[in-house]
């Protein structure tokens, strides 16, 4: 029997750089995108199957069934890897064991195969390779297997075409994991799973997040105990701390959600001049507003 095979620590610089970048293509938090990917991929991004590094996959029996006909189908229900229900053909424990099935089922039907596996650490069906504007299931293989950059390409497509994006901006994990994971994420917590792991990645102090990322720029802890003390003002009752959290995060998130703003957790001058247009102000009271601004405008250079 093949032994399993020797896994890289997901999340390595090199694959921390990938999600940074691929998360400001798209405008999200890169704690998000790593959170998704991560509860994917079960927290590995490579294996090593027949000496080269490979992206995790797993094989559908379902899937591949839905996909063969005749002598084919009947074959493959024979040979145990294909079964109409979902869940009937289990996935060898270890990556070098599923490439071996993959392998095998690809002798019946190469492209069925292909397209019966879920690929990369955002776990995307080969099937979507058309409606994910690919020019063949291969291509979208090639895709994955081209590095981790590949993945989080892939990975991103998907989440693009599946109109996503202000979701996860919201941080609305519940619509997210209905949407990617399907109707039954409940039954595994995965919506709880990517909340707990966006909060980890967001106050970890790792080179993909910042206090830019959370709150807007560099403050002191005045600076952000102020812009606390405007958001339970207005509605959005947090902890006056000075500290720049998951908590202040949401709350700024929140904020911008109801007030029409785009929702990326920074509280830069728009959304401050929101947050005090929101609230009633005392004549002479506005000297503490108009200094904070000041701050903020000039952290920023505009």
């Amino acid at each position: 029997m093949s032994a399993s095979p020797r896994r890289f620590r997901v999340f390595d610089q090199v694959t921390r750089t990938a999600v940074t970048e691929t998360a400001a293509q798209l405008g999200l938090e890169p704690a998000a995108l790593l959170a998704i990917a991560e509860v994917e991929s079960g927290g590995t991004a490579y294996a090593i199957v027949s000496g080269r590094r490979e992206p995790l996959i797993r094989f559908e029996g379902h899937y591949f069934d839905r996909r063969l006909a005749g002598a084919k189908r009947s074959k493959a229900r024979k040979a145990g890897f294909a079964s109409p229900d979902a869940g009937a053909i289990p996935n060898p424990a270890s990556q070098t064991g599923r490439w071996a099935l993959l392998r095998e089922a690809a002798a019946i039907d190469h492209a069925a195969a292909y397209e019966s596996v879920s690929w990369g650490v955002g776990q995307v069906m080969g099937a979507h390779w058309l409606w994910l504007g690919y020019p063949s299931v291969d291509a979208l293989v090639d895709e994955a297997r081209s590095g981790v950059d590949g993945q989080i390409r892939l990975m991103a497509r998907y989440i693009e075409k599946a109109g996503l994006i202000d979701t996860i901006r919201a941080m609305n994990w519940t619509a997210f994991a209905r949407a990617y994971n399907g109707p039954s994420f409940a039954q595994s917590a995965y919506d709880k799973k990517i909340a707990k792991a966006y909060d980890r990645y967001l106050n970890d102090g790792g080179p993909h997040t910042s206090v830019r990322d959370k709150v807007g720029t560099s403050r002191t802890a005045t600076d952000i105990a102020d812009i606390q003390r405007m958001l339970s003002a207005a509605g959005y009752p947090l902890k006056v701390d000075g500290i720049s959290g998951a908590a202040t995060n949401k709350a700024v998130r929140h904020f911008q959600s109801d007030a029409g703003l785009t929702v990326d957790g920074i509280a830069g001058p728009k959304t401050v001049a929101a947050l005090r247009s929101a609230l009633p102000l005392s004549s002479g009271g506005t000297g503490l507003w108009d200094s904070i601004l000041n701050v903020i405008r000039s952290a920023f250079g505009r």
